[in-house]
């Protein structure tokens, strides 16, 4: 993959939507007044940017546990090359699935699922496990024991 270059207003586009979303009826249109251009080219730039990879998703970052879906847990599978593509795909099938990665260690595929209770969290590990067809001695199940939230803010200056 190839860096792609920004440029400045794609750049204050950028920084505002991860540091000053507006929560406004019309955050787009708020955006634009920020930058001096319509609510259309806000959405034209952003669409852009998404299509070549530079943006995966707008979106909230929530809360879990106070939203009631406090049950997670982070998995680490050992998973055979040859089923890498189908294991992956099974997965990503799950809502509940976050952060689903490929990693060079014998436990080569590592996600998370965040359930609402212990029960479900524990029926779709289960679920995946099956349908995967990983043995269970090559699931690792490993849940949090404390928690630490770093925040990340990319600067496009």
């Amino acid at each position: 993959m190839t860096a792609s270059k920004l440029d400045e207003i794609d750049k204050k586009l950028l920084q505002l939507t991860q540091d000053e979303f507006p929560l406004t009826k019309r955050p787009w249109a708020t955006l634009g007044d920020k930058l001096e251009i319509t609510e259309e080219e806000v959405i034209l730039r952003l669409k852009k940017l998404h299509r070549k990879g530079i943006i995966r998703k707008i979106g909230p970052i929530l809360d879990a546990r106070k939203l009631d879906l406090s049950t997670s847990t982070l998995i680490a599978m050992k998973v055979p090359e040859e089923k890498m593509e189908h294991v992956v795909d099974i997965i990503n099938e799950y809502k509940s699935v976050s952060h689903n990665y490929l990693r060079e260690h014998a436990y080569n595929l590592w996600f998370t699922i965040t359930t609402s209770s212990k029960e479900e969290l524990r029926r779709t590990i289960e679920e995946i496990k099956r349908r995967t067809r990983i043995p269970e001695n090559d699931v690792l199940d490993l849940p949090t024991s404390r928690r630490f939230k770093i925040n990340v803010r990319f600067q496009f200056k």
